[in-house]
């Protein structure tokens, strides 16, 4: 019996797969289960639309994260920290405090765990951040850092 799996099933595969079983193990374990649903032509052609409409999501998403990266472009983020006599930094610029200056001068929200810092920023200057946007997609960000 061919089934289509609703949820991913660690023996026969995963979710949105098409597999032949044992019309016993479909019946008694597979569909009452929740894990999958008899494959007639009907639930095939809602499977279709499926993967159609999450490949349509999934493009939008790519092209909206795209859009964000060339408009992050030209963003300069401004920050600071506190110095000490000869321009020493009393500790770092952390990405919470790059996602709440970017969220205060562009009302752009970005998750503090997105910015990627390869090491602390612990002086002055313009430093330039990477942004993971969407798995494909890292946009660069310019963040100057002043004295406060």
């Amino acid at each position: 019996m061919k089934v289509i799996l609703i949820q991913d099933v660690k023996t026969l595969g995963k979710k949105g797969d098409v597999v032949n079983v044992s019309d016993g193990y479909a019946r008694n374990k597979i569909i009452p289960g929740g894990l999958g649903i008899e494959a007639t032509s009907a639930n095939m052609n809602n499977l279709k639309l499926q993967k159609a409409n999450a490949e349509k999501r999934a493009k939008e998403s790519l092209d909206e994260a795209r859009a964000l990266a060339e408009k992050m472009a030209g963003f300069e983020v401004v920050t600071s920290i506190k110095t000490g006599e000869g321009g020493r930094s009393f500790g770092s610029v952390s990405t919470k405090e790059i996602a709440e200056a970017c969220k205060a001068q562009y009302g752009l929200e970005i998750d503090k765990k997105k910015i990627v810092l390869d090491e602390p920023i612990k002086s002055l200057g313009y430093v330039e951040v990477g942004v993971k946007l969407h798995p494909e997609v890292q946009a660069k960000l310019k963040v100057k850092v002043e004295e406060a």
